[in-house]
């Protein structure tokens, strides 16, 4: 796989749910006690970054590619997805414009961000504190709501779906509120699955993280199907 489309990116976005942080629960909560914890905590948060793992499954070709990187986000809107395998890849967003830079095929295309990053996807860029008024939630097992290490298992169906998201599904730690994987489908069956390591919040991630300078000898393309900046 040698690029990722741009439009996978809006499923990628869903995935910052990952900077989730708060109270600890004695044992696994209601469902509105859940959806509160996220709401609450996720407003405190200002930045964070993450290691993670990805995988991506292709319904059309039966193919699941593998990788992973490092995660970057910072209210409001900023973004950058590192990847270093299976292809190095950048994917940068400033809040305004979003670059999606291959140094193997020394390219980048650039979009203006809103319209990459619309929808649902992106209002978690904007902030989680208003999961329940985007979704449709109950736990993915109504009779279980953890999982077989204790995790909590939201099943969250956006209420104007998308076609790079028509469900999203979170496994939280209750007892620090991290979500520790999450599962993105879109409306063709395609699945993007990441599972992040340790994450920092609030550490005070710079600008220049989330600004992109073309190297010398890279073609600008634009983004197709979308207005340019």
């Amino acid at each position: 796989m040698r690029r990722r489309p741009l439009s996978s990116v809006a499923l990628l976005t869903a995935v910052v749910l990952a900077t989730l942080g708060g109270p600890a629960w004695a044992a696994a909560p209601g469902l509105d006690q859940a959806l509160a914890a996220i709401e609450r905590t996720y407003r405190g948060i200002t930045d964070l970054k993450a290691p993670f793992q990805q995988s991506s499954f292709n319904r059309s070709l039966n193919q699941t590619v593998q990788a992973r990187g490092m995660l970057y986000f910072r209210k409001p809107g900023r973004l950058r997805w590192e990847y270093q395998t299976p292809t190095p890849q950048e994917i940068v967003s400033d809040g305004a414009r979003l670059w999606v830079y291959t140094p193997e095929l020394k390219q980048v295309n650039v979009a203006p961000a809103p319209e990459a990053l619309a929808g649902p996807a992106g209002s978690f860029l904007q902030g989680l504190g208003e999961v329940r008024e985007h979704f449709q939630a109950r736990f993915l097992n109504p009779a279980q709501p953890t999982d077989a290490e204790g995790r909590v298992v939201l099943d969250l169906t956006p209420k104007q779906p998308r076609p790079m998201l028509a469900r999203l599904i979170v496994s939280v730690d209750p007892t620090s509120w991290l979500v520790r994987t999450a599962v993105v489908h879109d409306e063709l069956g395609n699945t993007v699955t990441v599972r992040f390591g340790e994450i920092a919040v609030n550490s005070g991630l710079p600008d220049g993280l989330f600004v992109f300078t073309p190297p010398p000898g890279v073609a600008v393309v634009p983004a197709p199907g979308l207005a340019q900046p």
